[in-house]
């Protein structure tokens, strides 16, 4: 039984639209470097760790399919890519760069392994680019899509500069186990059981995480979300959770599903709020009440800071990383999820 055609042996192929086109062509070349590309993410999804970040390549390698699907077939209304995919893209990588130093240089390729495979996909994503601008510049094609493919190269870029920042701050010398202090005292000759001590290696190495962290990372304040989001959805309610650094600028802002639109300026403002005053804005509310501390703030700051529940100063130790911002209900019932929130925040930081 033959396993070939023999059709491609003169160097044609077909498009959905157009018969014997040229394996040259631009379109071809174009649909070539977005499978390329595709193939790439696939791996650094692959090895990736963060649940978030793998849904976040699975959507960018799911819109590089409508790419290839809109340049096969570009009158078909379903291969396009929408507006709101070249918005999230665009958030999601002034989110990566807010989350890690910038430095006075570009990082070569090669911090580590995985900002490595990071830096591979980037290449190819300009190059798929530049093929898909060429291929667009004959025979048309959809601005958004163009837009995106750009975007997705600075994605990339500030994801490789992002795990190389984090990658560098991993410890480089073997954690040292202090014996635990104990009002007890243990035989000589007893063995300390294992999982006792690997929970004592766990807790000691957490803790010295957290003491010695600078800010919110976007790893933490995404897993930080996703047990707010859990919270939220088995308390009945449906909420914008915002979380940023301790500059008060936004790290990463989520929007659940039925949330307000309003609620999206309410709860970053919450979390600016408790940044820069370092306290919950539930307590806040309660101190620029006439005759309390902070009477008359709310009229002199009232475009900039917010004044009812919902926002949370968050700590490492006694250092200020960041806060957060909780808006979908009444401030009574956000202030309640950001408390949630301050309860597993360390944990988070594992």
């Amino acid at each position: 039984m033959e396993m070939f055609t023999g059709s491609g042996d003169r160097g044609m192929t077909s498009l959905k639209r157009d018969r014997n086109v040229s394996k040259a062509d631009d379109r071809i070349q174009a649909i070539g470097e977005i499978e390329d590309l595709i193939t790439h993410i696939g791996m650094i999804k692959l090895h990736a760790d963060d649940s978030s970040l793998k849904a976040d390549l699975e959507k960018i390698q799911r819109n590089l399919l409508i790419c290839i699907e809109g340049i096969n077939d570009p009158y078909h209304k379903d291969y396009k890519i929408s507006e709101e995919d070249v918005k999230i893209l665009a958030e999601k990588t002034a989110a990566l760069k807010e989350s890690y130093p910038v430095t006075a240089y570009e990082p070569l390729p090669g911090g580590c392994e995985a900002s490595l495979r990071i830096d591979m996909a980037r290449s190819v994503a300009r190059r798929a680019e530049r093929w898909l601008t060429s291929s667009d510049k004959k025979y048309g094609g959809q601005p958004a899509r163009k837009q995106y493919m750009n975007l997705l190269g600075d994605y990339l870029y500030a994801l490789a500069r992002y795990t190389d920042y984090v990658d560098a701050k991993k410890p480089t010398q073997p954690v040292t186990v202090q014996p635990a202090v104990s009002t007890s005292v243990r035989p000589v000759n007893e063995k300390v059981p294992v999982m006792e001590l690997t929970k004592e290696i766990v807790v000691q190495e957490v803790l010295k995480r957290i003491q010695t962290m600078d800010r919110v990372t976007l790893e933490i304040a995404k897993k930080l979300i996703e047990k707010i989001e859990g919270y939220a959805t088995s308390v009945g309610k449906k909420a914008v959770i915002a979380v940023c650094g301790p500059d008060g600028n936004p790290i990463a802002v989520h929007v659940m599903d039925g949330a307000f639109l309003v609620s999206f300026d309410v709860a970053v403002k919450k979390a600016y709020t408790a940044v820069s005053v370092k306290m919950s804005t539930m307590e806040l509310g309660k101190l620029v009440q006439p005759g309390q501390t902070f009477a008359g703030l709310e009229q002199i700051e009232k475009d900039k800071l917010v004044f009812f529940g919902g926002g949370v100063p968050l700590f490492a130790g006694d250092k200020l990383v960041g806060g957060l911002g909780v808006s979908g209900g009444t401030g009574e019932e956000d202030d309640d999820i950001a408390q949630y929130a301050l309860s597993v925040f360390e944990e988070c930081c594992k």
